[in-house]
């Protein structure tokens, strides 16, 4: 099969030189690098950022990466690239007219514009994950722009399936007027021969350590404050997260117990998340990796019920599964988890075999090209059927 992969604003690119910490880029990476390793095409469309780089580069796992010419070459937010997706539509036209793929996989809601319109007549059906819904981000409030509202509600309608990460996803497309027949649930990947049990771990001055992503942050150090010989390392800095995070540790009299490491390069993710007793996820995680990444590497998951935790975390089996904005709760679940080293030791162990199992990016690779089958009308094969066994 010939894709088009469609991801304007996350090159995988930077992911190959082990530069990122994860996000979409990573899963388009991983996705591509898995459909091309199980026999298709892949070319992935990303927006030209930088004149340094050259128009198309074929990297090592067989797909190429094709440079959109699309306003400045230069970086520019997510939000921010309505005003060059006409560029970025014409020259996706332009090519598609020309050598059309058998379907187009298009990531967040700017790719979903793009493809949607570059592919109108041209009898190419067009595959949407969003990654993150505007509904979803105002909810914990962000600041949304009602044209991203409302455009994603259009996208959801027009593309042939539309994937979501997790079940509650699921729900809040069908809540947009996505129809139920044309979503399919899609979760993360995780690259098992990276993320495992085996390998380095940091040092850690305390005798526990806790890491958790910058989202949801605050209600982790509210209660560190009832958990003590312990530290915190919160990952990922987005804009204002030190700072409000810094002075919330400092109010809650915990500021020497939290580290705030700011991104982390994907090849140094693993031996962090070894070194944490518990990997806490305090708010909705849409993409649903970090409780994944740290589950393949054998760490139990303590995570708020919202979002694709509620499917990825089994409660009391691979972790454990509380009410969101509840710090307290949080605080009493900690303490004797961090206290009881076989308990722990038994949820990393069923946290493994759940994401080899369930999670690999083989097999999510499968569950996808599954789902452009459809989108194509073409019949499931056998080895697409027998993923389901």
């Amino acid at each position: 099969m010939k894709i088009a992969a469609v991801s304007a604003h996350a090159s995988p690119l930077p992911v190959l030189s082990e530069a990122e910490e994860g996000g979409q880029d990573v899963h388009v990476a991983d996705l591509a690098a898995a459909l091309v390793a199980s026999g298709h095409d892949v070319v992935v469309h990303t927006r030209r950022d930088s004149v340094r780089i050259p128009d198309v580069v074929r990297t090592r796992h067989g797909y190429d990466v094709v440079h959109v010419p699309a306003g400045p070459p230069t970086p520019v937010r997510p939000n921010e690239l309505l005003p060059h997706l006409d560029e970025f539509t014409r020259f996706l036209r332009g090519q598609w007219r020309a050598e059309p793929p058998d379907v187009v996989h298009a990531h967040y809601w700017t790719s979903g514009v793009a493809s949607v319109l570059a592919a109108n007549g041209l009898d190419v059906p067009v595959v949407q994950t969003f990654h993150s819904l505007g509904v979803v981000e105002q909810a914990g409030g962000e600041d949304v722009p009602e044209t991203r509202l409302s455009t994603e509600r259009l996208i959801g309608r027009e593309a042939s399936r539309v994937v979501a990460g997790c079940t509650d996803e699921k729900a809040q497309l069908v809540r947009l007027g996505v129809p139920r027949t044309r979503i399919a649930v899609v979760p993360a990947g995780v690259d098992v021969q990276r993320f495992k049990p085996d390998g380095p771990r940091l040092n850690r001055p305390l005798p526990h350590r806790l890491v958790t992503p910058a989202a949801g942050a605050e209600d982790v150090i509210t209660a560190l404050r009832s958990v003590w010989d312990t530290e915190l390392v919160v990952v990922g800095d987005r804009p204002g997260d030190v700072r409000r995070l810094r002075e919330h540790a400092r109010a809650q009299e915990v500021g020497d117990r939290v580290r705030l490491v700011g991104r982390v390069p994907r090849v140094a993710m693993p031996a962090l998340l070894r070194s944490a007793d518990v990997v806490v996820c305090a708010a909705p995680d849409e993409s649903g990796v970090v409780p994944l990444e740290a589950m393949a590497c054998g760490v139990p998951v303590v995570a708020a019920t919202v979002g694709a935790s509620t499917d990825t975390v089994v409660d009391g089996v691979t972790g454990l599964l509380v009410p969101p904005n509840d710090p307290r709760t949080l605080a009493r679940v900690l303490r004797p988890l961090l206290a009881d080293d076989a308990r722990r030791d038994a949820y990393g162990i069923a946290g493994t075999d759940r994401v080899e199992a369930r999670y690999s990016t083989v097999r999510i690779a499968a569950e996808t090209i599954r789902v452009y089958r459809q989108a194509t009308g073409q019949p499931e094969t056998m080895e697409a059927s027998a993923q389901d066994a």
